[in-house]
Formats: structure tokens, sequence, C-alpha cells
């Protein structure tokens, strides 16, 4: 069997096992095998297919590690709109307890309710009552800010 059969047949495995996990950095990986075949069918040494297979494999990989480095960061799945489809709406707290939590009706049903940690409250010690927007979900708990 020809040496870039073997180059080829080892990227599809490799691009299989991909399949199986997920993750970008076998397809990169792949990438690099495919390019030893290339560099078989060219002709060039066992030694200079491996090289061109690392650099493939190593510029793939810097290159994906960049641009998920530029990338914003994946919202918290508490905050996320995505996830939870009653964030930014509004309830109505009627009384605050000491510790800043309350009960709410909400859908129909009690909800506990906490305030947003990020909340400032100035100089008083409770929050009022009054309306409030859901910012996120603790739990089954309704995290709130005005």
């Amino acid at each position: 069997m020809d040496t870039h059969w073997i180059w080829w047949l080892l990227a599809v495995l490799v691009v299989a096992a991909e399949l199986a996990t997920g993750t970008i950095y076998l397809l990169m990986l792949a990438l690099g095998l495919a390019a030893g075949g290339v560099a078989a069918v060219l002709g060039l040494s066992s030694s200079a297919q491996l090289l061109v297979a690392a650099v493939v494999t190593g510029l793939g990989c810097f290159a994906v590690q960049r641009r998920k480095a530029k990338q914003p960061p994946m919202p918290q799945s508490e905050r996320n709109a995505d996830v939870h489809i009653d964030l930014g709406n509004a309830v109505q707290v009627d009384a605050w307890r000491a510790d800043n939590t309350a009960s709410v009706s909400y859908r129909g049903a009690q909800w506990q309710a906490q305030l947003d940690a990020g909340v400032d409250l100035g100089l008083a010690l409770k929050p009022e009552a009054g309306k409030y927007r859901i910012v996120a979900m603790s739990g089954s708990t309704l995290v709130l800010a005005p």
C-alpha cells in the first residue's frame, strides 16, 4: 500500500473519531494527516511528511485557539434568555423579608424570589415593595432587580 493511502486512511479514522466526540482539535489533526498524504503524493521523504503533518496540525490548532479567545464568553445559563423564557418579565413584590427574599405570585403559582446581588440599595436597609424584573433564575428561585 502506498504511503499516501495510509495518511488518508488515518485522516478518515480521525474524522470518524471527531464525529463521535465533537472536538474541533481532532479535525485539525485530520487536516494535518491529509496534508501528510499530499506530501507523500508529492514524493517528499517520510520525515518531511511528518513535518508537514505536524506543522499543519499545529497551525490549525493555533488558529482554533485564537478564534476561541476572540469570541465573547457565553452568558451564564441562569442569566441566559435563550435558556429561561421568563427573564425580563415583571413581577409584583408585596413585601420583602429581612434577608432580601420574598414570595411572589408568578404565572399562577407562588415562587421564592431573592434580590439580585448586584442591586445597590443605597441607604435603605431593605428593598421597597413594588414591580421588579426577573434577571436570573437560580434553580426554582427568581432573582429580581428593580
